[in-house]
C-alpha cells in the first residue's frame, strides 16, 4: 500500500477502557525487550490497528495479542485485526482486502451452494413396524398350524359342515396373505416447498429473469350429466383450478362435458366470468380453501391471520358476487328453455309466413325441429332437449370453445378500487386458459365412457398447451390445499423423479355423516394400504387426484428400468433410452422405443402430425433438472422460461379433429396409449399397465387435505357404487391385466397387491357361505368341530389376539382411529355378501356369455332437505342387492332362538354346542348392525317390500332346513312327519 494510505490505517484508532488485562506490564523479560522499538504505547488506552500492507506492522501482529500472563489472547485478537477470519459463506472480506488471491468483490452466486433434495422419505418407527412384521410372521406360523389341525380332526358327526367351514378358512387365509404382505414396507414422505421456489422460481445466471422454470400442467375435469353432476358443482370445482397457487401461464383447464350440454357450457361461462373476481380475491388475501362455495360455508372467524386492512369490504363483496353467480347458475336452466321456446316460436312464425307468401297447403302441420338455442341465437352443436338427429346425447359433433385464452408471460395488475369491484392494483389479475370440450358422439361407434373422454382431453390438450403433466380430478372433487401442485411437483422434479409415472393423492370427502356408518372415508385402505404400496413400487390410481407424467400415458418405458429374475431374487438395472445429447435437447420419438419407427407413429398415435411432433417435447420438458451427478436424465435451468407460443386458428381446428370418433380407428389408444379401455375400472389398469412397464407411482399425503370430494352416503348408493368398482376388479381377473401375467418389471409385492385387487370379489362366495355356518350349526346341532377342546381355542385365540394386535399397530403407523377401522371391518362383511357377490355374477355373465355391463352415475347433487345435510343417510331405496344380507340377518336371528329353545327342551342340553354357534352367530350381526340400522330409515319408515322379502325368505329356509333334517324325538319327529312342501 503506499504511505498515504498506511498513514490512514495508522491514524485510526479504536479506544479500550483500561482493565488489568490490556494495561503494560510493569517490567518486560529478556525475550520482549528486543521487541521495544516496535511496541506501541499502551499507556493512553489507545491501540493502532495495523494496515494490511504494512509487512513490518503485520509481522509484530501476533505480538500484540499477548496478556499480562504472556497468553495469547483470543478475544483481543478477534476484535483487533480484521481480515484475517479469511474468506466463505459465513464471512467475506470487504472491497480492496486480498486482492491478490481472489478475483470478483462478493460470494459467488448462489448456483454454487450445495445441492437440496426435494423430498425425503420417513421410515416407520421401528418400535412400531418390527412387531408388526413380526406378529404377522406369528399369525402366518399360527394359520399354518390351525388349518393343519382343522384338516386332520374332522367332525364325523356332521362332514358336510365341517368341509363347509374349512374350504372357507383356507380360502380367508390367502385372501389375508394377499392383503397383509404387501403393507410390509410402509412409508411416509415430506416435501421441501422453499427449495422448490429457491431452484425454479430464483433469479439465477440461467435465469436471469427470474420467471418460473416449472413445467406446464393440464388439469383435466370430466362430466357427463348436468343433472346428476350439477353444474354449480363442476363450476367451484374449475374456479378452485383457477386460482391455485402455481404460474398462471403454466396452466391450462380442460373441461370435458360427455353430455354435450348447453346448460354446462353457459355454467362454464359464467364461471370464467367470475373467476375475474374470485381468483385475484383468493391471491390477494390467501384464502384457503379456493372453492367458493366451500369458502363461504366455513364456521368460524374469517378475518383469522388476515392482516390487510380491506379483508372485510373485498370479502363483503365477493361473496355478494358470489350469490349473484349462483342465482344466475341456477336459473340457467329456466333461461335456456325459454330461450328456446321463444326462437322456436319464432321459427314457426317464419315457417308459417313462408307457406302463406309461397301458397302452400297451410291445413299440414308445421314441421319445425325442437332446437335448443345459443344466447347468440344459433343452434346449439350439441345435445338438445328435445333429441333430434345430430343433436342426441349419443349423436353430437365436437365442440371445442377457449373461454379463457392463454395469459401472457408477465404479470398483469389490476386497476384501482374505482374503476373495479375490488382493488386489485397489486394483484396479478391473469387468469389460465380455460377449455370447454365436448368429443364428437356417433351411433354405432365405441365411446368406452370415461376412459374414452380422457384420452381425447390427452389430444386435444397435446396439442394447444402440451403440459408436460396432467392433473385429473372429478367434477365434485376441488382443491382444498392451492400449493397441493407444488407438494407433487417436487417428486417429479427431484432425483429420479425421471422414473415416475403419476403421484396420487388421498381422497377425502365431505358431507359424510359424524359416524361414517358405511365407511365412506375408506381411510383404512388410502391411509394404511396405499402408503403400504408407496414403500414397494406405489400405489395404485384410484381414479382422481391424481398428477400424471404426459410421456408414461404414452405408453413408453421409463429411462430406467430393473427387471427380476430367478423368484425375484435377482435383479438387473436396464436403460431404455438414447443417450447421445439427452442432457441438453429433446430426443426423438423413436429413441424412447426401439421398436417404434416414425413410419409407424399413425398406427400408434394417430394422423396428426402436431400430435406426434408434441410427444418429444413433452417428454423434455417434463425432465428434473441436471443439477445433480446423480440425475441421469435431467434437462438445463432456465429451459422453460421461454414463454408459450399463442393460440392461433390452425392449432384449435387441428385441436377440434383429433377429438372426433373415428380419430382412434386402427390406433393403440385404449390398448397402449392413454387411458386403458375394457374394464369398468379403467383407472386401475392404466396404472397397473404403467407399473408393468417398469414405472414408479409416488403417494403424496400432505398436511393439509389436497382436494376434497363427496361421496354417496345413502346405503343403496353406496352398495351400487361398490358394485361398480367389484365388478371393475372381477374383469381385470379375467383379462390379460391379471398381475398372474404381468411382466418382469413388477415387483413381487407389487405383483401380490395387484392380484389382490382382482381375486377380493371371489371372497364374497365363501363369506355368505360362512355367514349362514352359523346358522345351520345351531340348526343343526352340531358344530364345526366335533368338541371343542382346548387345541382348537387356543388357536382360535392366538389367532384373534394376533388379529387385534395387528389391527391396532396399523392404527399406529396409518393414523386411523378404532373407530374407523371397525366401520371398515363392518362394512367389508355388508358388501361382500351383497355388491361383491353380484359383481362376480355379473362379471361371469360378461365373461362367458358376453353381457355388457351398465351402470348409472353416482348422484353428486346435495340433498334436497336443507334442514338436514344427511337426509340421504336416512333414505331407503330398494335394491335386489339388500335380499342377501336381509336373509343372513334374519336365518341367524331365527337360528339362535331356535337353537336356544332346542337346547332348554332337550333331554341331554349341548350348551357348548349352542354358545359355539351362538357366538358366531353374533359376529355376524355385528357387523351387519349399520345395514339393520340403514334400512329402519328414519323414523322407521321402511318399506315393506323389505318385511316380505326377509321374512319369505327365512321362512322358506327354515322350512326347508326342517324338512330336510326333522328334530330328533318323538313330538319333533311326528311335527316333520306332518309337514310337507306343496
Amino acid at each position: 500500500m503506499s504511505g498515504e494510505i498506511a498513514g490512514d490505517y495508522m491514524n485510526y484508532t479504536v479506544h479500550i477502557p483500561p482493565t488489568p488485562d490490556n494495561q503494560p506490564m510493569d517490567g518486560l523479560t529478556e525475550t520482549e525487550s528486543e521487541y521495544d522499538d516496535d511496541a506501541p504505547n499502551f499507556g493512553s488506552g489507545a491501540l493502532s490497528l495495523p494496515a494490511p500492507g504494512n509487512s513490518k506492522l503485520a509481522e509484530n501482529r501476533m505480538s500484540l495479542m499477548r496478556s499480562q500472563t504472556g497468553e495469547f489472547d483470543h478475544n483481543r485478537w478477534l476484535f483487533e485485526s480484521q481480515g484475517t477470519y479469511g474468506y466463505g459463506n459465513a464471512y467475506w472480506p470487504k472491497d480492496g482486502m486480498y486482492e491478490e488471491d481472489l478475483e470478483g468483490n462478493g460470494i459467488p452466486d448462489m448456483v454454487d451452494k450445495g445441492w437440496k433434495p426435494l423430498t425425503r422419505k420417513i421410515p416407520m418407527p421401528a418400535g412400531i413396524i418390527s412387531p408388526y412384521r413380526l406378529l404377522i410372521f406369528v399369525r402366518l406360523v399360527a394359520l399354518g398350524f390351525f388349518l393343519n389341525w382343522r384338516l386332520n380332526h374332522p367332525n364325523e358327526e356332521a362332514m358336510w359342515l365341517w368341509g363347509m367351514s374349512i374350504v372357507c378358512e383356507i380360502w380367508f387365509a390367502f385372501s389375508w396373505i394377499l392383503d397383509v404382505i404387501p403393507k410390509l414396507h410402509p412409508i411416509n414422505r415430506a416435501t421441501d416447498l422453499s427449495v422448490l421456489k429457491e431452484k425454479f422460481e430464483t433469479v439465477t445466471p440461467a435465469n436471469p429473469t427470474g420467471r418460473s422454470d416449472l413445467p406446464g400442467v393440464d388439469f383435466f375435469v370430466s362430466t357427463a350429466d348436468p343433472e346428476k353432476e350439477p353444474p354449480l358443482v363442476t363450476a367451484n370445482t374449475i374456479l378452485s383450478i383457477l386460482a391455485i397457487n402455481y404460474p398462471v401461464e403454466k396452466l391450462a383447464c380442460y373441461i370435458s362435458d360427455d353430455g354435450g350440454a348447453l346448460l354446462t357450457f353457459e355454467a362454464m361461462a359464467e364461471a370464467a366470468s367470475f373467476a375475474n373476481v374470485w381468483v385475484p380475491f383468493c391471491r390477494k388475501h390467501d384464502i384457503e380453501p379456493r372453492n367458493p362455495d366451500s369458502y363461504f360455508s366455513l364456521k368460524g372467524d374469517p378475518t383469522k391471520n388476515k392482516r390487510r386492512p380491506d379483508f372485510v369490504k373485498d370479502r363483503r363483496k365477493a361473496k355478494r358476487e358470489y350469490d349473484e353467480f349462483k342465482v344466475r347458475i341456477n336459473g340457467l336452466p329456466d333461461s335456456i328453455r325459454r330461450r328456446s321456446d321463444a326462437f322456436n316460436a319464432r321459427e314457426e312464425v317464419k315457417a308459417m309466413k313462408h307457406i302463406k307468401e309461397s301458397g302452400g297447403d297451410r291445413t299440414e302441420p308445421i314441421k319445425i325441429a325442437k332446437a335448443t338455442w345459443m344466447a347468440d341465437g344459433t343452434h346449439w352443436p350439441g345435445t338438445w332437449a328435445a333429441s333430434a338427429p345430430e343433436h342426441g346425447k349419443g349423436d353430437h359433433p365436437s365442440i371445442l370453445q377457449v373461454m379463457l385464452k392463454p395469459p401472457s408471460s408477465d404479470p398483469l395488475y389490476g386497476m384501482p378500487d374505482e374503476e373495479q369491484i375490488i382493488d386489485y392494483s397489486d394483484v396479478d389479475i391473469r387468469l389460465p386458459m380455460l377449455v370447454y370440450m365436448s368429443r364428437e358422439k356417433r351411433r354405432g361407434y365405441d365411446h368406452n365412457k370415461k376412459a374414452g373422454a380422457m384420452n381425447a382431453l390427452v389430444r386435444a390438450s397435446a396439442i394447444m398447451s402440451n403440459g408436460p403433466f396432467i392433473l385429473n380430478l372429478d367434477c365434485d372433487h376441488y382443491i382444498y390445499n392451492a400449493d397441493a401442485l407444488r407438494e407433487g411437483m417436487c417428486f417429479m422434479m427431484d432425483r429420479g423423479g425421471d422414473r415416475i409415472c403419476y403421484i396420487q393423492f388421498p381422497q377425502r370427502f365431505e358431507g359424510i355423516d359424524p359416524s361414517d356408518r358405511y365407511a365412506n372415508h375408506n381411510t383404512v385402505f388410502f391411509d394404511g394400504n396405499m402408503r403400504a404400496l408407496d414403500g414397494v413400487q406405489g400405489p395404485v390410481y384410484v381414479g382422481t387426484g391424481c398428477l400424471f407424467r404426459r410421456f408414461a400415458l404414452y405408453g413408453f418405458d421409463p429411462p430406467r428400468a430393473t427387471e427380476y429374475s430367478r423368484l425375484f431374487t435377482n435383479k438387473h438395472k436396464k436403460n431404455t433410452y438414447k443417450e447421445a445429447d439427452s442432457e441438453s435437447q429433446a430426443l426423438r420419438t423413436e429413441d424412447f422405443d426401439a421398436e417404434l419407427d416414425p413410419a409407424l407413429l399413425p398406427k400408434r398415435f394417430g394422423n396428426s402430425a402436431a400430435l406426434s411432433e408434441s410427444i418429444p417435447v413433452a417428454e423434455f420438458q417434463g425432465r428434473p433438472l441436471a443439477d445433480h451427478p446423480g440425475v441421469k436424465h435431467g434437462r438445463p435451468p432456465g429451459a422453460l422460461t421461454v414463454p408459450r407460443p399463442p393460440l392461433d386458428p390452425s392449432t384449435v381446428a387441428e385441436a377440434v379433429s383429433v377429438t372426433s370418433c373415428w380419430y382412434e380407428d386402427k390406433t393403440e389408444w385404449g390398448d397402449r396409449v392413454g387411458w386403458i379401455y375394457g374394464s369398468v375400472t379403467e383407472d386401475v389398469v392404466t396404472g397397473y399397465r404403467m407399473h408393468n412397464r417398469g414405472w414408479r407411482s409416488v403417494y403424496c399425503i400432505t398436511k393439509r387435505d389436497a382436494f376434497r370430494g363427496s361421496a354417496p352416503i345413502n346405503l343403496t348408493d353406496r352398495l351400487h357404487q361398490v358394485l361398480r368398482w367389484a365388478t371393475g376388479s372381477v374383469e381385470i381377473f379375467f383379462s390379460r391385466n391379471n398381475a398372474l401375467l404381468a411382466s418382469r418389471r413388477l415387483k413381487l409385492l407389487q405383483r401380490l397387491a395387484y392380484l389382490n385387487v382382482g381375486i377380493y370379489p371371489f371372497t364374497s362366495i365363501f363369506l355368505l357361505v360362512y355367514c349362514f355356518l352359523p346358522a345351520f350349526s345351531l340348526f343343526s346341532g352340531f358344530f364345526i368341530v366335533q368338541t371343542l377342546n382346548v387345541t382348537f381355542l387356543v388357536y382360535l385365540l392366538t389367532i384373534t389376539l394376533t388379529l387385534i394386535a395387528l389391527a391396532i399397530l396399523e392404527v399406529k403407523w396409518s393414523g386411523v382411529g378404532l373407530e374407523e377401522w371397525w366401520r371398515n371391518e363392518q362394512f367389508w362383511l355388508i358388501s361382500g355378501t351383497s355388491a361383491h357377490l353380484y359383481a362376480v355374477v355379473q362379471g361371469l355373465l360378461k365373461v362367458i356369455a358376453g353381457i355388457e355391463i351398465s351402470f348409472t352415475l353416482t348422484s353428486k347433487s346435495a340433498a334436497e332437505d336443507e334442514d338436514d345435510i344427511y337426509a340421504d343417510l336416512y333414505l331407503v331405496k330398494w335394491t335386489s342387492l339388500m335380499i342377501p344380507p336381509i336373509t343372513i340377518m334374519m336365518v341367524n336371528i331365527i337360528a339362535i332362538a331356535f337353537g336356544f329353545a332346542k337346547t332348554i327342551y332337550s333331554e341331554v342340553p349341548k350348551w357348548s354346542k349352542l354358545m359355539g354357534g351362538a357366538f358366531f352367530s353374533f359376529w355376524v350381526l355385528a357387523h351387519l348392525y349399520p345395514f339393520a340400522k340403514g334400512l329402519m330409515g328414519r323414523r322407521g319408515k321402511t318399506p315393506t317390500i323389505v318385511f316380505v322379502w326377509s321374512g319369505l325368505i327365512a321362512i322358506t329356509i327354515s322350512l326347508l332346513w326342517i324338512a330336510i333334517s326333522p328334530p330328533k324325538g318323538s313330538d319333533a319327529s311326528s311335527l316333520g312327519s306332518t309337514f310337507q312342501f306343496p
